[in-house]
């Protein structure tokens, strides 16, 4: 399989097709590359060089027992990077894995970054407060722990409903979704499943989005069940200077991976690439 060796010595997998300008999509949590399958095949046809890892103690990466912060996370994906020589890069990152993209602007620079999408975007905060009262309140937070650590296979299975936005009307969502989800979920460590709820729930991302200095694509539905639009998507296109902000009427949490939505996700990137 291919691997890269990090500073510290994980082994962070990656999927690495086609050739042109590289691509490298960040996966949100608790899933792992698997989740851009269609956007790494829409890429790599358009003449990209699609590239996908699984972030540490997820999927076929190292199942570390520690390490799940943003800091380490970001400095992760450098280590990728650089180990495949990267270059002139469009950074797609989903969910928590906007944390990743952020964080790593804000510690690496733009030095390899050609421009940024944000999809579903935990950015710039997701825990609800005095300065962001549309957040998400602690409580939502300490029960997805318990979740996980009661009875994880069920939690995860429940979990996909809100994630899909499947107990919507008219959904597109199908079981392959839900089975997809739930596969994913449980190749994730139990460790890294419960530390990652304390990072992304809580790790504040305002000084990284101002440090952007890349093109930069905002993408959020306004149904996402996990991830409220208010908190993140609109805050984080106003703090990314220049940033284009896209709302998808309807749009769950799982845009990429849903009927309908992802096709139209696809368009919107690949527009967005040939610019």
């Amino acid at each position: 399989m291919p691997v890269c060796s990090t500073r510290d010595g994980v082994e962070i997998f990656y999927k690495d097709w086609g050739r042109g300008r590289p691509v490298v999509f960040i996966h949100g949590w608790p899933l792992n590359g698997d989740a851009w399958y269609d956007q790494l095949k829409a890429v790599a046809d358009a003449g990209y060089r699609a590239v996908a890892h699984d972030r540490r103690g997820h999927g076929r990466s190292t199942p570390v027992y520690d390490g799940y912060d943003f800091d380490t996370f970001a400095d992760d994906l450098d280590d990728l990077l650089t180990h495949l020589d990267l270059r002139d890069v469009t950074l797609v990152a989903h969910s928590m894995g906007g944390g990743e993209l952020a964080r790593y602007i804000g510690r690496h620079g733009t030095g390899r970054v050609r421009s940024a999408v944000l999809l579903s975007a935990i950015t710039p905060l997701m825990l609800q407060g005095p300065g962001n009262p549309e957040g998400v309140p602690q409580s939502v937070f300490d029960d997805i722990k318990s979740g996980i650590l009661k009875e994880r296979s069920q939690f995860w299975k429940d979990t996909a409903e809100g994630f899909f936005s499947a107990n919507r009307a008219g959904s597109k969502v199908t079981q392959g979704n839900r089975d997809a989800f739930w596969y994913m979920a449980m190749a994730q460590t139990i460790e890294g499943a419960v530390a990652c709820v304390d990072a992304f729930g809580t790790t504040p991302f305002h000084e990284d989005l101002k440090k952007f200095d890349v093109p930069t694509l905002v993408v959020h539905g306004d149904d996402d069940q996990v991830v409220p639009l208010d908190a993140t998507g609109r805050k984080a296109a106003q703090l990314v200077p220049g940033a284009e902000l896209r709302i998808y009427e309807g749009g769950s949490h799982g845009i990429a991976m849903v009927d309908g939505d992802k096709q139209r996700f696809n368009q919107d990137l690949l527009d967005f690439l040939g610019r």
